[in-house]
Protein backbone atom coordinates (compact mmCIF):
# COMPACT_ATOMS: atom_id res chain seq x y z
CA UNK A 1 0.00 0.00 0.00
CA UNK A 2 1.47 3.43 -0.70
CA UNK A 3 2.72 5.79 2.20
CA UNK A 4 0.14 8.52 1.55
CA UNK A 5 -3.00 5.83 1.59
CA UNK A 6 -1.76 4.54 4.62
CA UNK A 7 -1.70 8.00 6.29
CA UNK A 8 -5.43 8.84 4.55
CA UNK A 9 -3.88 11.95 3.52
CA UNK A 10 -5.75 13.01 0.48
CA UNK A 11 -3.19 13.01 -2.91
CA UNK A 12 -5.06 15.52 -4.67
CA UNK A 13 -7.79 17.96 -4.51
CA UNK A 14 -9.54 19.37 -7.80
CA UNK A 15 -11.66 22.65 -7.25
CA UNK A 16 -13.16 24.05 -11.17
CA UNK A 17 -14.86 26.76 -12.07
CA UNK A 18 -16.91 27.54 -15.06
CA UNK A 19 -15.43 31.39 -15.61
CA UNK A 20 -12.18 33.17 -14.42
CA UNK A 21 -14.49 35.55 -12.97
CA UNK A 22 -16.55 32.93 -10.34
CA UNK A 23 -13.08 31.97 -9.58
CA UNK A 24 -11.54 35.48 -8.61
CA UNK A 25 -15.32 36.25 -6.79
CA UNK A 26 -13.63 33.09 -4.31
CA UNK A 27 -10.48 33.23 -3.72
CA UNK A 28 -9.47 37.01 -4.45
CA UNK A 29 -5.75 38.41 -4.09
CA UNK A 30 -6.03 39.06 -0.29
CA UNK A 31 -7.37 35.61 0.19
CA UNK A 32 -4.76 34.18 -1.99
CA UNK A 33 -2.39 35.86 0.11
CA UNK A 34 -3.95 33.99 3.29
CA UNK A 35 -3.49 30.70 1.49
CA UNK A 36 0.73 31.88 0.62
CA UNK A 37 0.56 32.50 4.40
CA UNK A 38 -1.11 29.25 5.66
CA UNK A 39 0.81 26.83 3.12
CA UNK A 40 3.36 24.67 4.95
CA UNK A 41 2.85 26.63 8.09
CA UNK A 42 1.27 24.32 10.16
CA UNK A 43 -1.51 24.92 12.10
CA UNK A 44 -2.68 28.79 13.11
CA UNK A 45 -4.70 30.61 15.12
CA UNK A 46 -6.69 33.53 13.12
CA UNK A 47 -4.93 35.94 14.82
CA UNK A 48 -1.91 34.67 13.40
CA UNK A 49 -2.68 34.59 9.83
CA UNK A 50 -3.82 38.23 10.72
CA UNK A 51 -0.20 39.17 12.18
CA UNK A 52 1.54 37.21 9.14
CA UNK A 53 -0.15 39.55 6.83
CA UNK A 54 -0.39 42.20 8.46
CA UNK A 55 -4.17 42.97 8.13
CA UNK A 56 -7.15 43.20 10.90
CA UNK A 57 -8.37 39.92 12.06
CA UNK A 58 -12.17 40.76 10.95
CA UNK A 59 -11.15 40.91 7.62
CA UNK A 60 -9.12 37.82 7.63
CA UNK A 61 -11.78 36.11 9.45
CA UNK A 62 -13.91 36.83 6.41
CA UNK A 63 -11.47 35.60 4.26
CA UNK A 64 -10.55 32.13 5.83
CA UNK A 65 -14.52 31.40 6.66
CA UNK A 66 -14.57 31.27 3.19
CA UNK A 67 -11.63 29.61 2.30
CA UNK A 68 -13.19 27.10 4.67
CA UNK A 69 -16.24 27.06 2.84
CA UNK A 70 -14.55 26.06 -0.29
CA UNK A 71 -12.75 23.84 1.26
CA UNK A 72 -9.28 25.40 0.50
CA UNK A 73 -8.63 25.38 4.52
CA UNK A 74 -9.43 23.57 7.41
CA UNK A 75 -10.40 23.54 10.63
CA UNK A 76 -8.72 21.61 13.45
CA UNK A 77 -9.95 20.27 16.30
CA UNK A 78 -8.30 22.55 18.91
CA UNK A 79 -10.20 25.32 16.66
CA UNK A 80 -7.01 26.57 14.89
CA UNK A 81 -6.73 26.65 10.78
CA UNK A 82 -4.55 24.59 8.67
CA UNK A 83 -4.24 24.37 4.76
CA UNK A 84 -4.04 20.61 4.28
CA UNK A 85 -2.58 21.07 0.93
CA UNK A 86 1.38 20.63 0.31
CA UNK A 87 0.97 23.24 -3.16
CA UNK A 88 -1.93 24.50 -4.57
CA UNK A 89 -2.08 24.67 -8.73
CA UNK A 90 -4.00 27.56 -10.99
CA UNK A 91 -4.46 26.47 -14.42
CA UNK A 92 -6.24 28.79 -17.11
CA UNK A 93 -7.05 27.79 -20.56
CA UNK A 94 -7.56 31.10 -22.93
CA UNK A 95 -9.55 29.95 -26.21
CA UNK A 96 -10.12 31.98 -28.84
CA UNK A 97 -13.49 33.16 -29.32
CA UNK A 98 -15.35 31.24 -32.32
Amino acid sequence: MHQAAKSGRVQQATFSYASPELLFSEISPKRWGVLEAMSGAGELSLREVARRLERDVKSVHRDVHTLLEIGLLEKTESGKIVCPFDKVRVDFTLAQAA
